[in-house]
């Protein structure tokens, strides 16, 4: 009998991606996107706000895989949607995120002016304001910065370019 042979594939972090324009802006999209549902899930919130929070963890989540998909080089582990087609994926899904951001960001927004009422050093019943005004803050910082990361990689793909991290 012959022994079983294993293949080992070595692990190892692109440290290029960590410097580059994509790998900051996911750190950014991850630290505020957390900003966004930790922000409403440590409060009460019913309504509407479990889209914006659904939208939060959902993205937070897609973008932490695809981060260390990109950090380990190991796109090609995504069937149909990478390995060449990396970059169209990325593209694609920051415009997803872009427009559901903007819709979690008009439930905030909306919310934070319901509550605006009680935003007065006079009243002294718990009021959502600070916290639906922080998360509102937070929806739309990460609008803006998955709107830069669709269009980066939109002009890389336009580009002909195969690669997150090289030009």
């Amino acid at each position: 009998m012959h022994p079983a042979h294993s293949t080992r594939s070595s692990v190892s972090a692109n440290k290029q991606f960590l410097k580059s324009l994509p790998g900051v802006l996911r750190v950014l999209q991850l630290v505020s996107g957390a900003g966004i549902w930790i922000t409403i899930a440590s409060n009460h919130y019913g309504g509407s706000i479990h889209f914006a929070l659904f939208v939060a963890v959902f993205f937070w989540l897609l973008t932490l895989v695809i981060y260390f998909l990109t950090l380990l080089d190991k796109q090609e582990l995504v069937p149909i949607l990478g390995a060449e087609r990396w970059v169209f994926t990325n593209a694609i899904y920051d415009a997803l995120a872009t427009v559901l951001h903007i819709a979690a960001a008009g439930i905030m927004i909306s919310k934070t002016k319901d509550n605006e009422y009680c935003n007065l050093e006079t009243y002294k019943l718990p009021c959502l304001f600070k916290a639906y005004l922080t998360a509102s803050i937070f929806a739309c910082i990460c609008c803006i910065l998955y709107a830069i990361t669709c269009i980066y990689f939109f002009c890389k793909k336009c580009r002909g370019n195969q690669s997150v991290v090289y030009s």
